[in-house]
């Protein structure tokens, strides 16, 4: 599934959701925060919408190829149980999980980008190293341990400070610090998942490991429930070629 280029990234009449902190995005959550009605729909139209959906924000630059590629059956789960209280969510919920290995969904995920677009081109202009060498392919997937670093210039909400009044002009620019400036309506992306580990003086990201289930929570960040995530793995587990 590619994005039609014909139809706005942000519709407000499709709302699909997108990996984005745009704030029509934003708007486009607040509208579909909200279980769908199945009633009127056979089993194969509930997992086809299912998939429409967690697609249009899992990934909806990646094709249908692509993502068949990486799909499993086999998802990563921990079922440990915490006291006896806390239920074990759907380890459906970790569907998409292979896509955080990807380098533009780790830009993004480590809010180095404002939207996985934003990612994969800082990506494509060589603006991101992986274990210290330069990596301009988005759809590289790393492995535990691995360390990823973005240029710290080309982070949009990094902004140098105003050199002081009676400073050297030659040596300010050289020591001026860079100050974080968040953009509009983008609180409430900006956390981190428990697989990175983010240092924001460096710009670097280590990832940890895959995203797991755990009991009480899901690691990997989405807006949709892990009913439609549970639809989507079976149209997908079922048409696998």
């Amino acid at each position: 599934m590619v994005r039609n280029s014909k139809i706005p990234v942000y519709s407000l009449r499709r709302q699909m959701l997108r990996m984005s902190w745009n704030k029509y995005n934003l708007f486009n959550m607040s509208q579909r925060f909200r279980v769908p009605n199945n009633a009127n729909k056979t089993l194969y139209q509930q997992k086809w919408a299912a998939k429409k959906d967690t697609r249009s924000y899992h990934g909806d630059q990646i094709t249908e190829r692509q993502w068949q590629s990486m799909f499993t059956t086999r998802l990563p789960t921990a079922n440990t149980k915490v006291g006896g209280v806390e239920p074990h969510p759907p380890v459906f919920s970790l569907t998409f999980a292979e896509m955080e290995r990807r380098l533009d969904f780790i830009v993004f995920r480590s809010n180095f980008a404002p939207s996985i677009y934003a990612a994969r081109q800082l990506v494509g202009h060589g603006k991101v190293t992986v274990n210290g060498k330069q990596m301009p392919f988005p759809s590289h997937r790393v492995t535990d341990g691995d360390i990823i670093q973005v240029d710290p210039a080309s982070i949009s909400t990094l902004k140098k400070a105003a050199p002081p009044a009676d400073g050297d002009a030659a040596t300010t620019a050289v020591k001026a610090p860079m100050e974080f400036m968040p953009k509009p309506f983008s609180q409430p992306f900006l956390f981190v998942p428990d697989y990175l580990e983010v240092n924001y003086n460096t710009c670097s990201t280590c990832f940890l490991r895959s995203p797991i289930s755990r009991p009480g929570k899901t690691e990997i960040p989405s807006p949709f429930p892990p009913q439609m995530h549970a639809l989507a793995y079976e149209f997908y587990a079922r048409n696998r070629k």
